[in-house]
């Protein structure tokens, strides 16, 4: 990496930033315990998404460039637990302290797909697609905080983020069953196109500027190290109006803006109320309760725990939460993903004891947009897609399902084939405990207003 050189006029604004914030530390166990508390309820996400973006970046090369993934996810695919089998994805890294970055879209008829733009808050805050934009071909541009120019008038959409860093996630729906259908995505993969906006433009590019990541350790980030990560977050985007005396609140236990810390600048009362306030916050976080969701049926439901700033405002906790079981969900109106481990009676679903149906009638079915899909994805006790003779590892309203005369479906989950006039209906299950999900992919809205809860699963012992 190249170095950073800093000016005289930098060195004396950190030299001063120090030395104020050496005034205002507090030497106040009980209030250091309360402040570490809220700050890394507050930064965990952030904390979060700064990992994977260091780790991404470090490994695949760099920011600002596409990387497709060109197969779909299987029992095979062991890095991500409780991955899809619907879409393909697409993902990259925008650095925009230097310009804005375009992004150009393809016409993408016939199936569902999105792009979707996290900040460094973890915040959804643009969505580009089936959903949102439709179908045709789409030019648009991410700038970040700090930019000052001119659209160019071929730029059809602008979005502004609040941080230097943002994660471009693209799904782009494939059906497993249809011949040739992967192929067709894996076409539509290449021309989706990231470039500078100074390359897209036609413009002299602006000068580079240094890399500055900070090798990110785990360690530190679970304790009072992650002080330092914050303070380098909190520089590299733009703190909003509501939280800026929230963030000054922090700075008494030497939380800042780009601030050196130096935990020897606090004193060990301190220090260990800081750590006391972590390991409270760590537990909180692990353990949230009721604040992401409600179970009926036996199906546990995410509510709204994703979204963009207007819609996660002031809700940490829900955010520190949600990037605790898994970062980059979506925003309920793009999918929603209810989760089933227990059949109707609450008992753990294990088809070594049991087989099971998952029955729909017309009111019941699950309610999804025309311009969506539906599916349901069967998992291991390791969160992993389980192998079988008919390599299925999700079924859905894009299978070829048979459904009874009056419009009812019976959906079988079972180890063993339930015979052939109900193999079309089969997701095959493990030879032991199991849990699945649902995904409606751009749910209609009387699933949301209230929240729809699919049908119970029930069991049969296998000796019926």
């Amino acid at each position: 990496m190249r170095k950073v050189l800093l000016s005289w006029s930098m060195i004396l604004m950190l030299v001063l930033s120090a030395f104020a914030l050496q005034q205002s530390l507090t030497v106040d166990p009980d209030e250091a315990k309360e402040l570490a508390n809220e700050a890394y309820v507050f930064a965990y996400p952030m904390l979060e998404n700064y990992r994977t973006m260091y780790v991404q970046v470090t490994e695949r090369g760099g920011f600002n460039s596409l990387n497709h993934v060109k197969s779909l996810f299987g029992p095979h695919s062991r890095l991500i637990v409780r991955s899809n089998n619907d879409t393909l994805y697409s993902s990259a890294w925008l650095d925009l302290r230097s310009e804005p970055v375009v992004v150009e879209i393809p016409p993408v008829p016939d199936r569902y797909f999105s792009f979707q733009f996290i900040d460094m808050y973890t915040h959804n805050f643009a969505y580009a697609g089936t959903r949102v934009t439709g179908s045709d071909p789409l030019t648009i541009m991410i700038a970040g905080p700090n930019w000052e120019g001119e659209v160019p008038s071929d730029v059809e959409k602008m979005f502004v983020s609040e941080g230097n860093f943002v994660y471009c996630l693209v799904r782009t729906a494939v059906n497993s069953e249809l011949p040739g259908d992967l192929e067709e995505v894996l076409k539509i993969q290449e021309n989706y196109v990231l470039r500078p906006l100074s390359d897209f433009a036609g413009d002299v590019s602006p000068p580079l500027l240094d890399d500055f990541l900070l090798p990110f350790d785990q360690e530190a980030a679970d304790s009072i190290g992650f002080i330092a990560y914050f303070n380098f977050l909190l520089g590299q985007l733009e703190i909003h109006p509501s939280e800026r005396d929230l963030i000054y609140d922090f700075s008494r236990i030497g939380i800042g803006p780009d601030y050196p810390f130096d935990p020897s600048s606090l004193t060990e009362p301190v220090r260990e109320a800081i750590d006391s306030g972590i390991a409270e916050a760590r537990a909180s976080i692990c353990n949230p309760g009721s604040v992401l969701g409600t179970i009926r049926n036996g199906w546990t439901m995410s509510e709204r725990i994703f979204g963009d700033r207007e819609r996660m405002q002031g809700m940490y906790l829900v955010r520190a939460a949600a990037a605790h079981i898994g970062l980059f969900g979506n925003d309920l109106e793009e999918a929603y993903y209810p989760s089933c481990r227990v059949d109707s009676d609450g008992d753990l679903l294990d088809a070594s004891r049991f087989n099971y149906t998952l029955s729909f009638s017309k009111e019941e079915m699950p309610p999804v947009d025309p311009r969506g899909f539906w599916s349901i994805t069967m998992y291991d006790t390791d969160q992993m897609m389980v192998s079988n003779s008919l390599n299925r590892y999700s079924i859905g309203d894009r299978s070829e399902l048979i459904y009874e005369e009056d419009g009812f479906l019976i959906l079988y989950l079972q180890h063993e084939p339930p015979g052939p006039d109900k193999e079309s209906n089969w997701l095959p299950a493990p030879d032991g405990l199991f849990t699945i999900t649902m995904r409606i992919y751009i749910p209609a809205a009387a699933g949301l207003d209230p929240l729809y809860c699919p049908p119970a699963v029930k069991k049969s012992r296998l000796t019926d």
